[in-house]
Formats: structure tokens, sequence, C-alpha cells
């Protein structure tokens, strides 16, 4: 693992068109979820000037059955997606929450999956698919996230929150950013560049008003980035490009699952090619990309590691994971095969293994809490009540003792 080397990532705000898409995706999986817990859900998203398009495969108790959707089911989802645009703030000519145009597509789970996927007399529930996951943790911010992808999470959560407030009227829902990092024995010491691009109010790409908005930028990195990262030679492009009126699905078309770096680690960590949003908690390329976030992140607040990535794999329809892989990168105090069985014993004990109904029952997954989860990353946030509960650092003595 090198020590001294610069690291580049990138988020994308909630009203980037992917993560628009996302979230209607993750909020019609909360609709179903919260009308029937073993609900089943594939839900697309397309979004593009003035229209949304969902497509997808579903199964719901008192919304879809036997081929037929229950009285009144469609114009909930029609209010649900509306209500996602609204609450991110479209209600611009190309773009508008209200006139928008919208087709639901979505029909029923393929019997062939289900019966792959649903438990039976002689078959525990199999996975929903096949693949791939990783999760990771490490030591560079308090959230045990890499550091270029929580301040650039950050960054792009403060402007939303002050765009919605009124204290930076002038900004408007799209928006990207990127925080590069130089780091040194293996430790974030400086920002050599900072990125931000967002979409603006009329007039705001020249003159006191494109300072304005400047200024304003370089105070909420200020306020986002430890102090010492800042020097005199961090490099700011802020709208390079110039003017950036036209954006959100007006700009550029949406799609669900197109920002799954964005979503994970930013690139410090591998990624399995699955996307999260718009699928229920049986989908394990959710759910145990989930579960392997919670065990990394507790392997390293035990103090075990300070970086640590662990793989799982899946085949359809069958419980038990194929295998389980554990890399401390040279950072573990105990070797990475003791890990791995301690993994398999903590979560066997406390999550009842990682088969599919394990840990989304360990977890609590079959909840409506995945509309929060679909801007601003799936990891490195604050666990409370029911929401993002693979956050938490309840398993750190069991894995002390584990690997004792």
């Amino acid at each position: 693992m090198r020590s001294d080397f610069l690291f580049t990532s990138e988020s994308v705000s909630e009203g980037h068109p992917d993560k628009v898409s996302d979230q209607i995706s993750d909020a019609i999986v909360d609709l179903f979820l919260s009308k029937d817990p073993e609900a089943r859900v594939a839900c697309e998203t397309l979004t593009t000037t003035q229209k949304v398009v969902l497509a997808g495969e579903i199964r719901c108790k008192g919304v879809y059955e036997n081929g037929k959707w229950a009285e009144g089911a469609l114009d909930e989802i029609e209010r649900t997606v509306r209500n996602v645009v609204k609450d991110i703030g479209y209600e611009q000519d190309g773009f508008h929450w209200e006139t928008l145009e919208f087709q639901n597509n979505l029909h029923g789970q393929s019997v062939h999956i289900a019966q792959g996927v649903d438990a039976g007399e002689n078959k525990d529930e199999g996975a929903g698919d096949q693949g791939i996951m990783f999760g990771f943790a490490c030591d560079e911010t308090p959230d045990l996230m890499p550091a270029t992808l929580d301040y650039s999470h950050k960054i792009l959560h403060r402007m939303a929150k002050d765009r919605k407030s009124g204290a930076a009227p002038f900004l408007e829902p799209d928006a990207k950013s990127q925080v590069t990092l130089r780091f040194a024995d293996g430790k974030p010491v400086a920002a050599t560049a900072i990125v931000v691009s967002t979409q603006h109010a009329k007039g705001y790409d020249e003159g006191a008003n494109e300072t304005e908005l400047h200024n304003y930028v370089r105070g909420v990195v200020a306020d986002v980035l430890p102090a010492n990262l800042l020097t005199n030679e961090t490099v700011y492009h802020i709208n390079p490009t110039g003017s950036f009126e036209i954006g959100g699905p007006d700009g550029d078309a949406g799609l669900t699952g197109r920002k799954i770096i964005v979503d994970t680690y930013g690139g410090a960590a591998p990624h399995g090619g699955g996307a999260f949003s718009g699928k229920d908690p049986t989908k394990v390329d959710r759910s145990a990309a989930y579960v392997t976030r919670y065990l990394a992140k507790n392997v390293v607040a035990a103090g075990l590691a300070k970086r640590c990535t662990i793989q799982v794999a899946y085949a359809i329809g069958v419980s038990q994971p194929l295998s389980i892989y554990v890399d401390t990168h040279g950072t573990g105090t105990v070797p990475d095969e003791k890990l791995e069985a301690a993994i398999e014993a903590v979560a066997a004990d406390r999550l009842g293994g990682l088969t599919p109904r394990g840990i989304r029952e360990g977890l609590g997954l079959n909840k409506p809490i995945y509309r929060k989860t679909a801007a601003y990353g799936h990891f490195g946030r604050t666990a409370s009540g029911d929401e993002f509960p693979w956050e938490k650092t309840d398993l750190v003595d069991a894995l002390k003792a584990a690997v004792a």
C-alpha cells in the first residue's frame, strides 16, 4: 500500500439527474415496504426533460397482487414520485414536479426469480441475484470513511441545506463536487484541489453575483474541511465551464444506479458493480454491501485494523455466501484469516449469519428507510433509530473477544 500520493473522490447533489432517479426509486421501495415488509421491488427510474419513467418488477400485498393493481395504488405511486421531485426543489420550466409527464411501467416479478428467492419447505430464502459485494472502512475520518469522499459529500450536503433554508437563494438543485488530497505516510495532509460545479440562478455567472457565489462556495469548503488541510496552494475550480443555469434532468438524463462509486467509497475500495437504489433487501447487491460495511466498520472501530475490505459472493437462489474474504492491507493487528473466522462467528451469533434472511432480519432492513440513503452516500452516515443500522459500532466487543 502506497504511503505518499494524491487521491480524488467526487460527490453529486440530490438534484443531480442520476440522484433524482435514485431517490425516486428508493421512495418507491419505501412505499411498498410500508405496505408489505416482504415486498419485492426492483424499480428503475429514468428522468429527462419534463419526464419521469418507472420500470421494473414488483410484488406487494395490498398494492399489486395476481397481476392487478389495488384501487388507488397507481395514484399513490405518482404522488410519491412528484413529492420526491418537489422535495428536491425542482420547479423549473424544464423539470417541474407539478407539470412533468409521468409513466409507470412497473409490472409483476418473474415467477422464475420468485421461486429461487422465496423460502420453501426444503430451502431457506435465497439471494435475489448472483454477484460480489464489498464493504470497507478506514480511519481517515471519525465516520471511518475515505476523507476525499467524506468531504465531497459534506460540501454538497451543506449547500443543499443552505439552498433550502434560503441562506443561499442563488443556488439551484444540481451540483457536483470533487476533493483531491495529498497523503503522506498514509494520512491526508493537504487539499491540493477543490472542484465545485453548481447550478445557479440567472446572472450568477458574471460580475459581482459570480464573485458572491464563488466566495460562498469557498466559505462552505472552509467550514467542511479541517483548517490544516487548506493552504495558499489549494486550487479552487468553481463552475469552471462558466454558466450552469440549465441543470438536473433538463440538462442531462438521469438513470437509477449510475453513481455507484459516489454511493460507496469514492474509488478508495473495490465495488462489485451492483447498484443499491430501487432494490428491496432480498437483493444482496444492497443488503450484503450494507452488512460488509457494518462488519468492516466494526473491525476498524475495534482497533483491529486501520483499513479493512471485506468481500462476499452469492449465487441467485442460494442462501449461504459462496466466499468471505478479508483484507486489512497490512494494517491488521491479527492475521486476516483469523479475522475472517471471527467475522463469520460474530455474524452467526449477532445476525443469524450472512444469509439474505440473516442480514435483513439482523439489521432490520425490511422497513421504509431507503429514501435518505439515495443522496450523499449510503455509508459514513449517523445511525439513528431505524435509519442506517449498518453504521452502528455495536460489534466491537464481540470481535475483540472472537480474536483474543
